[in-house]
């Protein structure tokens, strides 16, 4: 004998699954979205580190200045898609200090200006920065 399901239990059950996609949606959203944030937070912070060391590679050959290393950097970010970072440069002007002394390039960019997110939840207030020290060589 077969068992007839009554027109009125279909639509019970479908209101339970409303209420039950109503429950794990937010949850679901919050993750994609978290993983979106963090994905980029981790993408961005690697272009940095790169262009720092592209930076100091620049800054410890003969005769540079640190208007080259900053260039050095903002191309290898233009190629990334990244714009708006600040770059710190010690000592001013690397290129014309001694051998052996140490170059530090320090790429910093806030979260904020950078997120694929239109208004970041979980990394707002975050800034992002690599530093890379190399030593210029002895003549």
């Amino acid at each position: 004998m077969r068992h007839r399901v009554t027109r009125s239990k279909r639509a019970a059950r479908r209101g339970a699954a409303l209420v039950e996609f109503a429950l794990v949606a937010p949850i679901f959203l919050l993750l994609v979205v978290g993983s979106i944030e963090f994905g980029r937070a981790i993408m961005v912070q690697e272009a940095l580190t790169n262009a720092s060391r592209e930076g100091v590679r620049t800054g410890i050959e003969d005769g540079s200045l640190t208007t080259d290393v900053t260039t050095a950097v903002n191309n290898y970010l233009t190629d990334m898609s990244i714009s708006g970072a600040s770059t710190s440069v010690t000592p001013a002007d690397p290129g014309t200090t001694s051998g052996g002394t140490e170059v530090t390039v320090t790429v910093s960019i806030s979260y904020s200006s950078i997120s694929w997110v239109p208004s970041p939840m979980f990394l707002k207030n975050t800034t992002l920065s690599a530093t890379s020290v190399m030593q210029r060589q002895y003549k």
